[in-house]
């Protein structure tokens, strides 16, 4: 037997969860917990965000036109919830969570070095859905860590443990 559920705000789950990064015109760094990422395309390759428009990095993306969908581990957890607790408004997320961050190499928005993969985008199209607007952003580089990456240079994405 079914029951009807009344709260539609999560009725699919698109996981996984993501931490994604961004850089603004001014230099400005950041990155957010996004519950709305998902595989787009595969020709050519897209990865689509959403993002709530008064988050602090919606700007940033919304100029820059980039992002870096980080992949999130166990490993993360406690990032991972500091960085959707709290806003780059009022802290340097970075600097609080001591990461490990580097320049992206094809897009100018940092990486995340402590988590397992990081996807590299540039946006080529957003839809407003509501609460959110979803960025879909052209994978134009992937970097992993190496114990995930397998003789043939893949990412063996069923050896990360996600959180």
């Amino acid at each position: 037997m079914k029951k009807e559920i009344q709260d539609f705000e999560n009725c699919v789950n698109p996981g996984p969860v993501l931490a994604v990064s961004c850089r603004g015109p001014k230099g400005e760094e950041n990155a957010l917990a996004v519950g709305y990422g998902c595989n787009c395309s595969f020709d050519p390759p897209m990865v689509m965000v959403g993002i709530v428009p008064s988050r602090y990095s919606y700007d940033l993306i919304k100029e820059s036109g980039v992002f870096v969908a980080n992949l999130v581990s166990e490993n993360n957890r406690e990032e991972l919830e500091f960085l959707g607790d709290n806003s780059g408004r009022d802290v340097d997320k970075f600097e609080e969570l001591n990461l490990e961050v580097k320049d992206g190499e094809k897009v100018d928005a940092p990486l995340l070095l402590d988590f397992p993969v990081n996807i590299e985008c540039e946006i080529v199209n957003s839809m407003k859905t509501g609460s959110h607007e979803m960025f879909a952003g052209k994978v134009v580089n992937i970097l992993a860590d190496k114990e995930y990456v397998n003789d043939e240079g893949e990412v063996e994405y069923s050896e990360i443990n996600y959180l």
